[in-house]
């Protein structure tokens, strides 16, 4: 049997994130979601992790959860037999980008929890098709089971995020780099940078996706996966 999959969700995210691929790949894969919801910083989050992550695993991260995974892999290569990193990038977080996290956090603070959420995720981050409202509604009962406490850790932890580009030079596993053409909050150019740091990194780009292609082109996604799961260890 494979090595067990673990899947780690993005921002205000949770297992939902990744329902049709746990629903497709548990039939012959040991499938495993695991929080990136308990600490402030991304160096906490890992290493909280990886106290109750199985000894060898494969690591598949969306978004924010892409970012815990690199940490993870520049923390514990050794545990780490393959990566797939989907709509996300290595950089830490610009000057700019991590001061417009305040006056989010400001009005989380004051009780606009739901209009804050509607900014991170709205319409134009996602591909235009028949099944964009149903996603962006999945993506809003998501954040508000979680909640605005965890909002603010998370949006914390992006702030202080750190330039992971010498880990993906580093990387020796499988690695793919998966993204919806159409993503606007992680755009098609920095997974093509993302896939160059990568030795034999294989790039996806999923046409009719944007920032989440887990669930608008959820087969396709599922098909990226597999093949990646299938590749072999060792590298030539």
């Amino acid at each position: 049997m494979k090595e067990p999959l673990v899947l780690l969700p993005g921002m205000m995210c949770d297992a939902r994130l990744f329902g049709p691929q746990i629903a497709e790949l548990s039939s012959d894969l040991a499938v495993m979601v695991a929080p990136v919801t308990i600490g402030e910083r991304i160096e906490e989050i890992a290493s909280m992790l990886l106290d109750i992550l199985p000894k060898r695993f494969a690591l598949a991260g969306l978004s924010m959860g892409g970012v815990v995974a690199m940490e993870i892999l520049r923390r514990a290569p050794d545990r780490v037999t393959r990566i797939a990193l989907l709509d996300t990038h290595p950089l830490a977080e610009t000057p700019v980008i991590a001061a417009n996290r305040e006056p989010q956090i400001v009005k989380v603070r004051s009780g606009r929890f739901s209009d804050v959420v509607r900014d991170e995720i709205s319409p134009s981050t996602l591909a235009p098709g028949p099944y964009r409202k149903e996603v962006l509604a999945l993506v809003m009962e998501m954040a508000q089971t979680l909640g605005p406490e965890i909002y603010i850790r998370q949006a914390r932890a992006m702030q202080r995020r750190k330039d992971q580009q010498a880990t993906l030079r580093r990387c020796k596993v499988p690695a793919l780099v998966l993204c919806g053409a159409h993503d606007t909050l992680c755009p098609v150019k920095r997974h093509e940078f993302m896939a160059e740091l990568i030795p034999y990194a294989q790039l996806r780009i999923l046409e009719g996706s944007g920032h989440l292609p887990t669930l608008e082109q959820p087969d396709e996604t599922t098909a990226a996966l597999r093949e990646w799961m299938a590749l072999p260890l060792v590298l030539r």
